[in-house]
This record gives structure tokens, C-alpha cells and sequence, in this order.
């Protein structure tokens, strides 16, 4: 064959694998439209706001205080770097970020892997399963939770090979980037902990008692991740002292206050049930015997979902993206068994078969996340909604300026906030203070405590607000006439509330209604 015909072989050869490959691709692929459309994630867009104030000069914790660890915002300064060097928005860098790091994740997964000892269906599921654990989190990318399953899966799939005795390529990579992703919370911690206890246990039945806690002591996976957790506690002292002197304090005092469900409560929530029933089974059948090396991988991702599972009921709530970790695990768990049924069953020997079982696995994992989460419904609905009203509302009166925001909620104040460019002026993302310290009601009887008598977290807010509100006045006010704090004798009203203050009353006095909508009120200043 000449050189020509050979170097013409190799694209048609690369193409035609491309081609094949292309309905098994296409499911984790389709979800980036839906990251790229409106709405981002209220949260995300939340923590990212105050990233980039963080960056244009407020003091975390001091200036913006909130509940969650500093991570998630150091993590953040990255997309407000980029937006901050390139005059981008946020959200798109942030966007942008989100699917480089997806894509880097995907390609470590593919390194650590040993193609070689997979079967035909199960080598194309995990050629595309990466793309589903990092895209298919849908409205909830880039939560903490999302964030540390599209981290932990390489380290997943290295701790499979791991336990048979080999050396994953991009091992330490995946082992930083999977201890970044568990430090984002605590609950989360868990997951590597069943992992590496997995781990020591099936060395230990391979190589003896002895030989298997020397080949566990040898590996340097634990230790880097375990280096990464050290390297961040001790970072809170040294570099957030007031995180741990100003917010924890405040988190157990009143966030911790603000209602919750019990564990079982937790569990029976529909989202999460449906959940744990596709879990239960799939859970039978990875942990039967063998219990030998090349099926480490099912129990090992039936250990996460149960990790999943547990960090989502300590946190007694009940929300999304708390949820979106198990079903995630619990779809690659169902995914990975059936293509090892599939390749048993030699489903592989049909024409094209591998490549299209393992489509049919991909479409029918993206099937249960879009039937499960709010994607791409809310994308769908954005023009109709909440959020759109609100950017409009922004972008007429406040584009680019400070707004001042009395709510329970964090949508659609974020990221309506984001899109118009606006900036809030409160020192937290709302109002979770004044719910954590009227939680119940006021031992006197009255509807609002007077200054004499409220904690130190009541009066920062109190007096705050109404300082800040006098200080700067913003282009517009967003009031909210749900509460989310309990009838006393009377509704709680925001705006009754910092009357109270006289800077407050004052400044207030400058304002008049411009619409209202629903449960929300839109003013902007009279002059």
C-alpha cells in the first residue's frame, strides 16, 4: 500500500469510529444547550456574584457573609477572573468554565481506564458515561454536589483499578481533583471514606491481611486527598479566621434553626424515593460475590450512592441538588450492570451491536435525569417566568447599578441580578438572618423585637441594612411579600420591619412603587 492510501486510511478510519460512536455521544452532548440557555442555576449564579465582588475589593465574611465554607467562592474567583480579563458577563464565563473543567474531567476519566479488560458494551458506555456524570446534572450544574460527582467519577474509576494492583494513569490528577470536589462540604466526605475502606478490603483479601494494609499504606491516593482536606482546614484559621469566628457561630444559632425534615422525612421526599428505588436493587446485585477485582467497579459506585445517599439526608432538607448526587450514581450503577449483562449475554456479536447498547444505556441514563430534574423545563419556561420579569424589570430602572433586595428566597433575585448586571446591596444573599431569629415568635407578644432586645445577628441586620440603605440609596428596591418567617398576631412585613430605623424611614421616603407582580414589589427612587 502506498503512503498515500495509508495516510488516507487512518481519517476514514478515525471518521468511521466517530460515526459509530456518534448515538452514544449524543445524549451527554444535547446537554449543552441547555447549560448554555437561561436560566443558570439560582445558587450558582448567587456564589458567584459575591466571588466577583470578593474580587472587586469586598472582604469575604466581613462585607459577604454567608453560610457556605469559602471553597465554592475560591473556586468562583476563577469565572470572575476570566470576566473581569476578557469584559465577558459572568455567567458565561462561568458557563465557559464549567464546560472546560467537564471536558478535562471526561478526558481523565478516559486515561485512568484499562480499555483492554472491558467488554465491547461496557467500553462504549464508559467512553461516554463521563459526559453524563459532569452535563446531565442539568439546572443544578455547578451546585457543590454536581461538582464533586463530575470530580469524584475518575477517582472512581482509578479505585477500581487501584484495588486489583495496578497504577492508573493520571492517578494523583484525578485523586486532587476528586479531594477538591469532597472538601466543597463536609457531608461528602463519606464517598472517599467507603471508597478506600473498599479498597483496603478487597487488597486485603487479594494479598493477605499483611501484604494488603502495606499495599494500602504504599498508595499515595489517600494521602494526596488527605493532604488537600489538611491543607484547607488549615487554611480557615490562617486565611477566613472570621468563617470560623462570624459564620459558623451564626450557622448554629439561626441558619441551623431554619426548619428541616428529619432523615426519614428526607428519604421519603418523591424525588429522592424514586431514587432510592432504582438504588435498592442495583445494590443487591453489585454487592453478591465475587467479590473479586474486575467487579470492583459496581460496588464502588454503589458505595458512593450510598455515601450520596447519607450526605443528603444529614443535611435535612431535602432540596434538588442534594438529591441529583444519587440519582447521578445511581444511573451510572444501573448503566455499568447492564452493559456487563449486555456483553455477558453477547449483545456485542450483532452487527454495530456494542455501539448501539451502549447508546440505548446513555439515552436511557439522560432519559431518567430529564424526566427527574428541572431541566430543560425551566429553560423552556424562562421567558415566562419570575426570573425574566425580574431582568426585565432590572434592566429598565438598575442596569449596572445597586439594588436592594428584602427576601426569603435566593430566586429570582439570582440570577436576574447577574443577567442585568446589577449588584445587591445586602452584606448576605438574603434575608436567612432575620428567618433564623424569627423562627418563632417573640417572647413579648409584639410582632418585632425593639433593638434593646434583639441578639447581635438581629441587630447586624437591623442596623446594616438601614445604614447601608442611607449611605448609598440604590436604583431600586425588591420587596417580597412572603416572608418565609411564622405569623405572629400579624404578617412579618420587610419593609415595617427596617422602618423601624430612621435612616431606613428616611431614605424609604424616596421611593415609589413601579409594579408589582405576584409576591414581589418593584420600587425606584422618585427623583
Amino acid at each position: 500500500m502506498s503512503t498515500h492510501a495509508r495516510g488516507s486510511a487512518a481519517p476514514a478510519t478515525r471518521w468511521q469510529a466517530l460515526r459509530r460512536m456518534a448515538p452514544a455521544l449524543a445524549p451527554p452532548l444535547l446537554f449543552l444547550p441547555i447549560l448554555f440557555a437561561p436560566p443558570i442555576n439560582h445558587d450558582v449564579a448567587a456564589v458567584l456574584s459575591f466571588s466577583q465582588r470578593w474580587l472587586a475589593g469586598e472582604h469575604l465574611y466581613v462585607d459577604l457573609i454567608d453560610v457556605n465554607p469559602p471553597l465554592i467562592y475560591v473556586l468562583n474567583l476563577i469565572p470572575a477572573a476570566l470576566a473581569r480579563a476578557t469584559g465577558i458577563d459572568g455567567v458565561p464565563a462561568l458557563q465557559l468554565c464549567l464546560v472546560a473543567l467537564g471536558f478535562w474531567l471526561w478526558y481523565l476519566a478516559l486515561r485512568v481506564r484499562d480499555r483492554d479488560r472491558e467488554g465491547p458494551v461496557e467500553r462504549v458506555l464508559l467512553d461516554v458515561l463521563p459526559g453524563l456524570m459532569v452535563f446531565a446534572a442539568g439546572y443544578d450544574i455547578g451546585q457543590r454536589e454536581t461538582l464533586m460527582v463530575a470530580a469524584g467519577f475518575p477517582y472512581i474509576l482509578a479505585a477500581a483499578r487501584r484495588e486489583a494492583g495496578a497504577r492508573p494513569r493520571a492517578r494523583l490528577t484525578t485523586a486532587v481533583l476528586a479531594g477538591l470536589g469532597f472538601a466543597l462540604k463536609p457531608h461528602f466526605l463519606g464517598i472517599p471514606a467507603a471508597v478506600e475502606l473498599a479498597l483496603l478490603a478487597g487488597r486485603c483479601r487479594r494479598l493477605g491481611w499483611r501484604d494488603g494494609w502495606r499495599e494500602t499504606w504504599r498508595d499515595p491516593v489517600p494521602w494526596l486527598m488527605a493532604a488537600v482536606w489538611l491543607a484547607y482546614l488549615a487554611s480557615l484559621p490562617l486565611v477566613f479566621p472570621q468563617y470560623l469566628g462570624v459564620v459558623v457561630p451564626l450557622v448554629w444559632s439561626l441558619y441551623l434553626e431554619q426548619g428541616g425534615l428529619t432523615p426519614l422525612e428526607v428519604l421519603l421526599v418523591p424525588r429522592l424515593a424514586t431514587a432510592v428505588i432504582l438504588l435498592a436493587p442495583l445494590l443487591w446485585i453489585a454487592f453478591r460475590p465475587p467479590w473479586s477485582a474486575p467487579h470492583a467497579l459496581p460496588r464502588l459506585l454503589g458505595l458512593a450512592a450510598l455515601g450520596a445517599l447519607a450526605s443528603a439526608m444529614t443535611q435535612h432538607k431535602g432540596w434538588s441538588y442534594h438529591i441529583v448526587p444519587v440519582e447521578l450514581l445511581a444511573c451510572a450503577l444501573a448503566t455499568v450492570l447492564g452493559a456487563r449483562w449486555l456483553d455477558r449475554a453477547e449483545a456485542w456479536r450483532q452487527p454495530g451491536g456494542a455501539h448501539r447498547a451502549g447508546a440505548v444505556l446513555a439515552c436511557l441514563f439522560a432519559l431518567y435525569c430529564i424526566e427527574a430534574g428541572e431541566a430543560p423545563w425551566n429553560e423552556l419556561g424562562y421567558g415566562k417566568s419570575d426570573i425574566a420579569r425580574l431582568t426585565g424589570l432590572l434592566d429598565e430602572y438598575a442596569e449596572g447599578a445597586r439594588v436592594l433586595v428584602l427576601s426569603p428566597g435566593i430566586s429570582p433575585v439570582y440570577p436576574a441580578l447577574n443577567y442585568a448586571h446589577a449588584r445587591l446591596t445586602l452584606r448576605t444573599m438574603n434575608m436567612w438572618m432575620l428567618e433564623g431569629a424569627y423562627a418563632t415568635c417573640p417572647a413579648n407578644g409584639e410582632r418585632y423585637r425593639e433593638p434593646a432586645e434583639m441578639s447581635r445577628p438581629e441587630f447586624f441586620v437591623y442596623r446594616t441594612v438601614a445604614e447601608d440603605f442611607a449611605r448609598a440609596p440604590p436604583a431600586a428596591v425588591v420587596v417580597d411579600s412572603v416572608p418565609g418567617i411564622p405569623w405572629c398576631g400579624a404578617e412579618f412585613s420587610f419593609i415595617a420591619y427596617f422602618s423601624r430605623h430612621p435612616l431606613f424611614a428616611e431614605t424609604w421616603s424616596h421611593y415609589r412603587l413601579a409594579e408589582t407582580w405576584g409576591r414581589y414589589s418593584f420600587y425606584v427612587r422618585k427623583d
